[in-house]
């Protein structure tokens, strides 16, 4: 058995920190909706600001609040605004690695989501477990590995459909101008 990853939300900031809560991660319950990832399940945290890294489980907090609060000890391991790496895992077998489709949601610096994007292992002719990344919101094409932490591409493609441009000029421009 290989312990992979199920669901991942990337990126996510920190909006509180509550020392004097039993514990675990208070978490949108709209993000976890779309990521996969349940209430009580444990998952590894992983702070991009401090490297500290940390496992506990999730509570839901209020719809719609975008809230991401470390709570109990794991309060300690953060500051406001710090951007986190969660993520679920699973126990599976090799041959399962081709059906999985980990989900990944990516955020903006406010908190918004901004993609899904899903890992996929499929066979190729370099290899029999191979690797990409899709961005099903994007034709299910390739999608970029990149996070910048300081641009808002949900505001971005906004702001660009505000102006008249098609899906797919402001798809082409995200692609040429935010994804290297």
């Amino acid at each position: 058995m290989l312990k992979v990853i199920r669901a991942k939300l990337h990126g996510v900031r920190v909006t509180a920190a509550d020392l004097h809560y039993h514990g675990s991660i208070t978490l949108d319950p709209e993000y976890c909706d779309k990521a996969g990832i349940y209430p009580t399940e444990f998952v590894d945290i992983w702070n991009k600001n401090s490297g500290a890294r940390l496992s506990t489980y999730v509570i839901f907090g209020e719809a719609g609040s975008r809230c991401c609060i470390l709570n109990g000890a794991a309060a300690r391991t953060c500051q406001v605004g710090d951007e986190l790496i969660i993520a679920a895992h699973c126990d599976v077998k090799p041959e399962e690695l081709y059906t999985l489709r980990p989900t990944v949601v990516t955020f903006t610096p406010n908190n918004e989501i901004d993609q899904v994007l899903h890992y996929e292992v499929f066979k190729s002719d370099a290899r029999p477990f191979d690797f990409r990344i899709v961005d099903n919101g994007a034709a299910a094409q390739p999608a970029s590995v990149h996070n910048y932490a300081n641009v808002d591409v949900r505001a971005i493609r906004a702001a660009l459909k505000a102006k008249g441009l098609s899906t797919a000029d402001i798809e082409d421009f995200v692609a040429k101008f935010l994804t290297r």
